[in-house]
């Protein structure tokens, strides 16, 4: 499975993007937030860099305890972005601000733009659509395919 998040547009304090699922043809899969670009890596307050990489699942550690509580039997380990230069513990979960993200994918169903001053970035719906994402991609790394995911910078 390819998964391929298009970056659309980085301001002060978020990043928004496009998630698709680009394994046979480009299919629009959901909206994501992520924190900002920055030069100098700010500890939970960067986005990863552009990229390629592999996905997991991880099933130890806080979120992983808190997601088997809240989505049952559906949760069978956190979605783990691997081998990112400088980063550890990048996961695709639920959140809704740049708040939310500390360098990892948040997933949503709506988004808001964060052009302006005010906006910051704001991303909704994010069960209903990390509920619907969810499970194929945890169906394939268990069935024992490669999940990849590729970060492509358009902003």
């Amino acid at each position: 499975m390819k998964l391929e998040v298009l970056r659309v547009s980085s301001q002060k304090d978020s990043t928004n993007g496009l998630l698709f699922d680009i394994t046979d043809k480009r299919k629009f899969l959901c909206y994501t937030l992520e924190d900002e670009k920055r030069e100098d890596k700010v500890m939970h307050e960067t986005r990863i860099p552009a990229g390629t990489y592999k996905i997991k699942l991880r099933t130890v550690g806080g979120f992983h305890g808190r997601y088997e509580k809240k989505y049952g039997s559906m949760h069978k380990g956190m979605l783990h972005v691997q081998d990112v230069p400088g980063f550890e513990y990048i996961l695709i979960h639920t959140g809704n601000t740049d708040e939310h993200t500390s360098g990892c994918l948040l997933v949503g169903d709506t988004q808001q733009q964060n052009v302006t001053k005010s906006k910051s970035g704001f991303i909704g719906a994010s069960v209903d659509a990390y509920k619907r994402i969810y499970p194929p991609i945890a169906e394939a790394i268990l069935r024992g395919d490669e999940v990849e995911i590729s970060y492509v910078d358009f902003d």
